[in-house]
């Protein structure tokens, strides 16, 4: 699952981690992204001795064998840089989660004091987005974080029949809490997701943005729009 921050991308892990069948990974290349780079995070350096620096290793454990009839992944786009390695991506069902600029920028900014094109990853996500169709020979499956929250007893059920993959309602609720697979910069992120116990209602975040929040949106739309014509309808 390919998205950005603060695309309802935890509360999905959620979804996925509580089907009997499944296994999750969250962020597992966020400690190579932040060795790659001077990003300052919060948490960065428990990131850093909590995962891999090497990305051959990440990858090598995300396409092992694995317990589980299904691995769900986590996967940040900012996270990738462009030239990296993405053919083991063959291997994979590949799902972008994407979610409108106005309302990522405005939560991002609940979490960060600032905010710029490569923190939100939409530009990168579009073009994963056409990396993943090269490598695969195939179009991935869109979902909308907004469609998610609106009805998620139905989008939910036609992901799942799209990736030909069982449904189970299990994906609707869970338990709240904590989780041992959450990565280590979970108490800064995940706050709100640790008390849910299901997908909440759809609310909009993205009035009064500042003057240079709104100027970045504008500028994401377009690649935005570049995915959400496509994207799944139940």
């Amino acid at each position: 699952m390919w998205s950005g921050p603060r695309n309802i991308s935890t509360a999905m892990m959620r979804a996925w981690e509580n089907r009997p069948d499944c296994v999750v990974v969250d962020e597992p290349f966020y400690a190579c992204y932040l060795h790659e780079t001077s990003a300052e995070h919060p948490y960065r350096d428990a990131i850093l001795a909590s995962q891999p620096t090497s990305r051959a290793a990440v990858i090598g454990t995300l396409t092992a064998p694995c317990d589980k009839p299904l691995l769900y992944q986590k996967h940040m786009t900012h996270h990738m840089p462009r030239g990296c390695d993405l053919s083991w991506a063959q291997k994979m069902s590949n799902v972008f989660l994407i979610r409108s600029p106005r309302e990522v920028i405005a939560s991002y900014l609940q979490k960060m004091p600032s905010v710029s094109e490569e923190d939100i990853g939409i530009v990168r996500q579009r073009e994963i987005y056409e990396e993943i169709v090269r490598v695969t020979s195939t179009n991935p499956i869109v979902i909308d974080s907004a469609d998610v929250l609106r009805s998620p007893e139905t989008l939910l059920p036609a992901l799942c029949a799209a990736l030909d993959i069982p449904w189970t309602a299990s994906m609707l609720s869970w338990p709240a809490g904590r989780r041992a697979t959450d990565g280590v910069w979970a108490p800064h992120w995940y706050q709100v997701v640790e008390s849910s116990t299901c997908f909440g209602p759809y609310l909009s975040v993205s009035a009064n943005l500042p003057p240079e929040a709104s100027t970045l949106a504008a500028a994401m739309e377009p690649h935005y729009q570049a995915l959400a014509f496509r994207r799944l309808r139940s």
